[in-house]
């Protein structure tokens, strides 16, 4: 199984020329791109080889996949655009937006329900890895069980379940300098999802990625564990150079 690198762009480019510019540079296999909804039709128009992705989802609406919901986006709508994967519960969209785990676990169901392929975003704040590993382990745990409450009793693939652990202290926005996040630190953690997903929710062989601010210079040490499935890549994915050399340490290492 290669790893698979997700860039994740947030708010950005800010045109549409500068994002076909990026795409283009960064098109290749085992590579997924998610832009902001208004590139994403451009962008899968100009991708030949890497997948495309959303960065979010609504979790209400009509199973048609319409309603009245002003400055929402359905699944039907982000499948018909050409997006074969969304990002859910990623920790700005918790942290700033106030999204709960609720919400996270009605998005995933109607995700799955529309065909998508989810990257459920998990991790623990500064506060909780201050308490130590059981704590952030507790954390995690919790995440993950409100995440998917009532959802892998549907016999979920393994294939439309994607993990990305970011500990939320480690991401370049919100980092902590008084925590530094090791490679064992992170299989650790990755080891801990795995077992518990496998032995709490049924779903073996899922892909577990790293998110905590992934570099063309921290990739290879975090990468190369056989444990860590991919990367959930934010501002170095929108610096194609850059951004080529994660994906080829990752080809190396896949």
């Amino acid at each position: 199984m290669r790893k698979i690198i997700f860039g994740n762009w947030k708010m950005n480019p800010l045109s549409l020329s500068e994002a076909l510019k990026i795409a283009k540079a960064t098109d290749f296999k085992n590579v997924v791109i998610c832009p902001p909804f208004p590139f994403l039709i451009p962008v899968k128009n100009h991708l030949r080889k890497a997948g495309l992705g959303a960065q979010d989802i609504f979790w209400g609406g009509l199973p048609t996949g319409g309603g009245a919901y002003t400055g929402e986006v359905s699944g039907v709508m982000l499948k018909k655009s050409g997006a074969s994967f969304v990002i859910i519960g990623h920790s700005e969209r918790r942290r700033v937006l106030g999204e709960t785990d609720e919400i996270i676990n009605k998005k995933i169901k109607v995700a799955l329900a529309a065909g998508l392929r989810v990257v459920l975003c998990i991790g623990e704040p500064a506060e909780v890895r201050k308490k130590g590993e059981t704590a952030a382990k507790i954390f995690v745990k919790s995440q993950l069980t409100k995440d998917l409450k009532n959802i892998l009793g549907r016999r979920v693939r393994a294939q439309n379940l994607i993990v990305a652990y970011e500990p939320v202290w480690a991401i370049s926005t919100s980092r902590d300098p008084k925590l530094t996040e090791t490679p064992e630190m992170i299989v650790q953690m990755i080891r801990f999802i795995k077992n518990l997903l496998g032995s709490k929710f049924k779903v073996q062989g899922s892909r577990i990625l790293y998110g905590g601010s992934v570099t063309a210079e921290n990739i290879e040490r975090i990468i190369k564990h056989k444990e860590i499935d991919g990367a959930l890549v934010g501002g170095a994915s929108l610096k194609p150079v850059e951004f080529k050399k994660i994906i080829q340490i990752a080809k190396k290492n896949g």
